[in-house]
Order: C-alpha cells, then sequence, then structure tokens
C-alpha cells in the first residue's frame, strides 16, 4: 500500500510540474534511486508517465505532444541507429528536404560527413547542424516561427516547397496508428509534411518504435505513400504485413549495445 500511496504521489508531482527526476523524488521520499526507478517503470508500463533521461513526464494525451527538449532524449540510441541507416541511403549529391522532429535532426548530425548536398528544411536546429559541413548547402524556408522546437511551420512554408524538386523527403512523425496512418498534432507541420511529399521523388519515414505506442488527431499520409520506413524495432505483424502488400520497404536499424559491465565504453 505505501507503494500504491508514492506512486500515486508521483502521478500528481508529475501533473503539477510536468516531470519528476529520479534523483529528486529518492531525496523526497527517503527511499533509493533504484526503489523510485522501479515505481517509474511501473507507472510507464500502465501508461500513466513516458520515461525521459533522468526522470519521467506525462504521456501525450492525444492531442498534446510531449516538450520538445524530454522528446529529444527518448529513446536516443534509437533514434541515432535509425537516422544512420538512413543517410546511408542518402548519397553525395543529393537534394534533400528534412522536416520538423528529433528524429529528422538525428539524420542530420548523420549527414555531416556527406559532401554535394542540398537541404532543404523548415528546422531551425538541422540548419544549425548542417552549417558545420561547408559541403552542404542549406536552405531555410520561410514560415511562421513556432518558438517550442524551432520549426517554420505554415502556408508560406509549403507554398516556398512548390519551388522545389528533392531527390528524397525524410520525414518525421508524431504517431503511427495500426492501420499505418503516419499522424501528427499541428495541422501547419502536417500541411508542410504533405507539400514535401507531393515534391520529392522518394520519401522516407523515420520513426522509432515508441511512434508505434501513441495517439495524434491529425493525419500527414499512409504507409503505403513512403518509400522507406526506417525504425528500430521489429513492426507489429499485421502493419508489417500491410507493408508488405504495399510495396513499403521497412528497414529495421538495431540500437547499438549498451556498455557491459566490464567497464568498455
Amino acid at each position: 500500500m505505501a507503494e500504491n500511496f508514492r506512486q500515486r504521489e508521483i502521478l500528481d508531482l508529475a501533473r503539477k510540474d510536468g516531470k519528476v527526476t529520479v534523483e529528486g523524488l529518492a531525496a523526497q521520499y527517503g527511499v533509493t534511486v533504484q526503489t523510485i526507478r522501479r515505481d517509474l517503470a511501473d507507472l510507464a508500463q500502465a501508461g500513466r508517465l513516458a520515461r525521459v533521461h533522468g526522470g519521467a513526464v506525462l504521456p501525450p494525451s492525444g492531442v498534446l505532444n510531449i516538450v520538445y527538449a524530454e522528446r529529444r532524449r527518448l529513446n536516443a540510441a534509437g533514434k541515432q541507429a535509425i537516422a544512420l541507416a538512413c543517410a546511408q541511403r542518402i548519397p553525395n549529391g543529393a537534394s534533400v528536404f528534412l522536416n520538423i522532429g528529433t528524429t529528422t535532426e538525428a539524420v542530420a548530425r548523420a549527414l555531416l560527413g556527406h559532401d554535394k548536398l542540398m537541404v532543404v528544411t523548415n528546422n531551425l536546429n538541422i540548419a544549425n547542424t548542417l552549417a558545420a559541413n561547408p559541403g552542404i548547402d542549406v536552405i531555410l524556408t520561410g514560415g511562421t516561427l513556432r518558438r517550442t522546437d524551432g520549426g517554420l511551420v505554415g502556408g508560406l512554408t509549403a507554398q516556398m516547397l512548390g519551388q522545389f524538386k528533392f531527390d528524397v523527403a525524410v520525414l518525421g512523425c508524431s504517431a503511427i496508428d495500426a492501420d499505418g496512418d503516419l499522424l501528427d498534432f499541428d495541422e501547419q507541420e502536417v500541411m508542410v509534411s504533405r507539400s514535401a511529399m507531393t515534391r520529392a521523388r522518394r520519401v522516407m519515414v523515420v520513426a522509432d518504435h515508441l511512434k508505434f505506442g501513441r495517439r495524434a488527431p491529425l493525419t500527414i499520409c499512409a504507409l503505403r505513400d513512403v518509400g522507406v520506413l526506417f525504425t528500430d524495432r521489429a513492426l507489429p505483424p499485421a502493419l508489417a504485413r500491410k507493408t508488405e502488400d504495399w510495396g513499403t520497404q521497412v528497414v529495421t536499424a538495431l540500437p547499438a549495445p549498451h556498455p557491459t559491465a566490464t567497464g568498455e565504453t
């Protein structure tokens, strides 16, 4: 009963502050960090919290997304593996569109070793990342700045994309449902992603396994409209059969193993 009571209080704190930390909770309750991690794991398994680095946040509600800084920390190893696999499919000399998202940001970092790319993006973070490589021409779209994540969105952004013809559009999303629909929270962002798809010779989607357990209210497109999906775990069997029928290639990129207890780093 004491554990159940503590977990209820942890939920109340998360609702009040938006996030709880392992160290803070351990100090508050006078228990070990391992005990708090078990509490958070139980709450995450029940769908009450979402684990992030050093603690937990409230899960997305289906109409509101997790704050961007926390999304960066969620499954960082999986996103890195996805990004590396995606970057390997993009040749030097290509024209590429990258949209808003923490996984597309990881793709940008993985592209830093490329040469003679032209990258168009509506993500200030991606533009700043790629600016480190003088061999990559970076073009920022216009649009309305969304301060929460450095994204440029809206009709002006979509209109500008109409001037380009991309070799590859690399898109992230907020969720993928059991029917294979790609989902998002912001109608202006959805408008931009759809516009990019119409101007691309090939569409690649980067989405880690956490996206398959989430909900969002707006549809971008279906996986049947996508050439390649990069993810970090096998798809649910029913969806895997659908992607095979649609001819959508699925690339499963496994994250690097964690360091072992022998002291390897």
